[in-house]
C-alpha cells in the first residue's frame, strides 16, 4: 500500500519523522507532500497530488491547526481530509493526547471524530505508542475485512423519489439515476434546522470537489427539502459519448439525502453499463459522505432510473458512441427501482461504497429487459 501521512509538522515532529520509516519496515511505501514539492511550506497543489497517488492516508492530529489556504479558508490538513472522503480513501486519524489544540484545531479534531463511516480514530501518547498502533491497523487492513454489516429493517423505510419529475438544467429530456440515501433512526429536522442546513447545501458541494468553482448552481427550498440544481458541462461535441453527471442534490426534511444524475450516453441514447454503473453509484455515496449530513450509523439505500424505456444495457466506450441500440425491442413500460429491505452501516459512504454499489447495480440491472 501506498500510504498518505497528513498532519501538521508543529508539535508532531517526532512522529512525523519516525513513520515513514516504521511504513517501509512492514512492506509498504509512505507517501508524504515533501515527495511532491521541493517547498518547505506545502502547496495545496502538492498536498492533494500526494493524496491522491495513495490507498491509505493516515491523519495525526496534534496541537496546531496549520497554515489556511486562502483558496479554501481551510488548513492543508482539512483540506486533504475532505479530498480523501470524497475520493473514499481509507483514513486513519491518530489524535495525540495531553496537549493543548489550538482554537481551530479543536473544531476540526470534533468534525473529524464526529464523522463515523470507514474512518479509523485512536489517540496516542508518545511516539512509541503510534508506532505500535498504525503497524496493529496495517496488519488488520491486510487481512482484508469487509467494513460493511447488514440487518432486517425492523420496519418498511419511506423513501421520497422524484421518478415522475422533470430533470433540472440541461438534463431535461434525459433519463435519470437517482441514489437515495435516509438515516432509519433519524426523527427528521425541524423547519428551523432543515433552513440552516439547506442554506449550507451548496456550499457543502463545493467543498466536497464534486463541482467546480465555474458550474452553476441553484439553490432553492420549501418546508419539505431543499434542493441545489447543478448545471450540466457544456461538451465541444454534441455526439460525443459523455460519462454521467451529477445534477441535483435534495435534502430532505426527513434526513433522506438525494442525488440525481445522467447516465453515461453516446448518440444512441443512455446507457446502464455493467461497469460504469457501480463506478457512478460508488462515487455518489463517497459524494454523499462527503456532504457530511448524515452521521446516524444505520442507513437505508435504494437506486432507480426515470423513463428507463429510453435506457438500454450495453457497453459504454467513452471514446466512441455505438451505431445501433434496440430500444424500440421494448415493447411494454417497465419501471427500474430497488426498495430496500435491510439496512447498512454508515461506511457505505466511505470505505463500503464499491461493495454496496455492486449489490445495488446488479439488484437495478436484473430488472431491465435487456439486463438479463
Amino acid at each position: 500500500m501506498r500510504i498518505f501521512i497528513s498532519s501538521v509538522r508543529r508539535g508532531l515532529e517526532e512522529e512525523r519523522d519516525a513513520l515513514p520509516g516504521l511504513i517501509r519496515a512492514v512492506g509498504h511505501t509512505p507517501v508524504l507532500f515533501e515527495d511532491f514539492s521541493a517547498q518547505a511550506t506545502p502547496s495545496r497543489q502538492a498536498c492533494l497530488a500526494a493524496l491522491d497517488s495513495a490507498d491509505v492516508c493516515v491523519f495525526l492530529l496534534g496541537p496546531s491547526y496549520g497554515h489556511i489556504f486562502p483558496e479554501t479558508g481551510q488548513s492543508a490538513t482539512h483540506d486533504e481530509w475532505v479530498a480523501a472522503k470524497t475520493a473514499g480513501k481509507p483514513r486513519w486519524v491518530y489524535r495525540k493526547l495531553d496537549v493543548t489544540f489550538e482554537d481551530a484545531q479543536q473544531d476540526f479534531a470534533r468534525t473529524v471524530e464526529a464523522y463515523a463511516t470507514g474512518g479509523f480514530r485512536d489517540s496516542f501518547r508518545n511516539t512509541a505508542e503510534l508506532m505500535t498502533k498504525v503497524v496493529a491497523k496495517v496488519k488488520e487492513v491486510e487481512s482484508d475485512r469487509s467494513p460493511l454489516s447488514f440487518a432486517p429493517l425492523a420496519q418498511p423505510v419511506s423513501l421520497r423519489w422524484s421518478l415522475d419529475q422533470v430533470g433540472v438544467g440541461g438534463a431535461t429530456n434525459l433519463p435519470l439515476l437517482e441514489l437515495h440515501v435516509l438515516p432509519v433512526e433519524f426523527p427528521g429536522y425541524s423547519a428551523r434546522e432543515l433552513e440552516g442546513v439547506g442554506t449550507s447545501l451548496a456550499d457543502r458541494i463545493r467543498r466536497a470537489g464534486a463541482v467546480g468553482n465555474s458550474v452553476a448552481l441553484a439553490s432553492s427550498s420549501s418546508r419539505e427539502h431543499a434542493v441545489v440544481g447543478i448545471s450540466i458541462t457544456p461538451h465541444r461535441f454534441f455526439d460525443a459519448p459523455r460519462p454521467g453527471e451529477l445534477v441535483e442534490v435534495r435534502l430532505h426534511k426527513s434526513g433522506q439525502v438525494s442525488l440525481r444524475a445522467t447516465l453515461p450516453q453516446d448518440n444512441m441514447g443512455s446507457i446502464l453499463d455493467h461497469d460504469a454503473l457501480p463506478q457512478q453509484v460508488a462515487s455518489l455515496l463517497r459524494f454523499i459522505g462527503a456532504l457530511d449530513l448524515i452521521r446516524d450509523e444505520r442507513i437505508a439505500l435504494a437506486i432507480g432510473v426515470s423513463d428507463p424505456n429510453t435506457t438500454q444495457v450495453d457497453r459504454f466506450n467513452p471514446h466512441q458512441s455505438r451505431t445501433r441500440a434496440e430500444l424500440s425491442a421494448y415493447s411494454r413500460s417497465f419501471t427500474l427501482q430497488t426498495e430496500p429491505d435491510e439496512s447498512t452501516s454508515l461506511s457505505a459512504l466511505d470505505a463500503g461504497a464499491e461493495e454496496v454499489a455492486g449489490i445495488l447495480s446488479r439488484a437495478l440491472i436484473k430488472q431491465h429487459p435487456s439486463g438479463s
